[in-house]
């Protein structure tokens, strides 16, 4: 992994810390999101990772706001097989990719940037969305846990699917009469019927894979928190991003899937991270 000496990374944190401020209006009111670069020259590449129970797709609004900024935009497609091969695939994103990254993940896929960007040195950030940020030896099963209010244990339905071994694995889904409560409350429900009907599984054996060495560890990180979120509770966002150190944003009232209900605050902890480290 590319290790930041520790002097260095007290600058990098300084700046940053700087940059969230002017990002911040006053009275911590979030300023609005540029829709011109707020530097010139070429723009990092920000690659958007997402979780289970979700597709690429749910960043469509996120994309767009960054792509009228002027980011160049991937958004991948998590494989949700177990988390060593979903890190892997997504670290052969980072790989082809020149220039500098902000690598951004949603809810599972904040496992798996934690993981993914191991070893690339073009990665300049990391920003989690309503996200698992885990440490070496925990899963994200573990973290969901570790504080009350997840309402996704009592809303799983698991379907077996044969594995290319012979043995079977185990997917989860979220229940599609309680999707909308566990998953996205603060949409319409004409949409979230949609979402339900469409969602992709997750491997239970991947999201009960235990993480690697944190790369929030050597590189900055930011961090959008929503209040209602009854995926990952917010007490345990907390607890994750107060221990990486990130920038943080909560979103009062918003669901899990904040990027959705609210893009403009992602694309602003995008800015400021981009701002920090550029």
């Amino acid at each position: 992994m590319n290790s930041t000496p520790r002097p260095a990374r007290r600058r990098v944190l300084g700046t940053a810390l700087a940059a969230t401020a002017l990002v911040l209006g006053t009275g911590g009111t979030l300023a609005p999101v540029s829709a011109t670069p707020a530097h010139p020259g070429p723009q990092p590449t920000v690659v958007l990772v997402h979780g289970v129970f979700a597709d690429a797709s749910g960043w469509y609004a996120t994309i767009a706001r960054l792509q009228k900024a002027g980011y160049p935009v991937i958004a991948v497609a998590n494989p949700l097989r177990d988390l060593s091969g979903d890190s892997d695939y997504v670290s052969s994103v980072l790989a082809s990719i020149d220039g500098p990254v902000i690598l951004v993940g949603h809810s599972y896929g904040g496992e798996v940037i934690t993981n993914a960007a191991r070893g690339h040195t073009n990665v300049k950030a990391l920003v989690y969305v309503a996200a698992f940020a885990p440490d070496q030896g925990e899963s994200a099963l573990q973290l969901a846990g570790k504080f009350p209010g997840s309402k996704l244990r009592d809303a799983l339905i698991t379907r077996d699917y044969p594995l290319p071994d012979g043995g079977t694995g185990t997917d989860g889904y979220i229940d599609p009469a309680k999707f909308r409560e566990v998953f996205a409350a603060d949409l319409p429900a004409a949409q979230t019927r949609l979402m339900a009907a469409a969602q992709r599984p997750g491997s239970v054996g991947g999201l009960a894979g235990l993480s690697g060495a944190p790369a929030w560890k050597d590189l900055p990180s930011w961090y959008v928190i929503p209040t209602d979120d009854n995926v990952i509770p917010a007490a345990a966002q907390r607890f994750m991003a107060e221990r990486a150190h990130s920038r943080t944003v909560e979103v009062k009232g918003s669901s899990h899937v904040v990027m959705m209900s609210h893009p403009d605050t992602v694309v602003r902890q995008v800015q400021a991270a981009y701002q920090a480290t550029r």
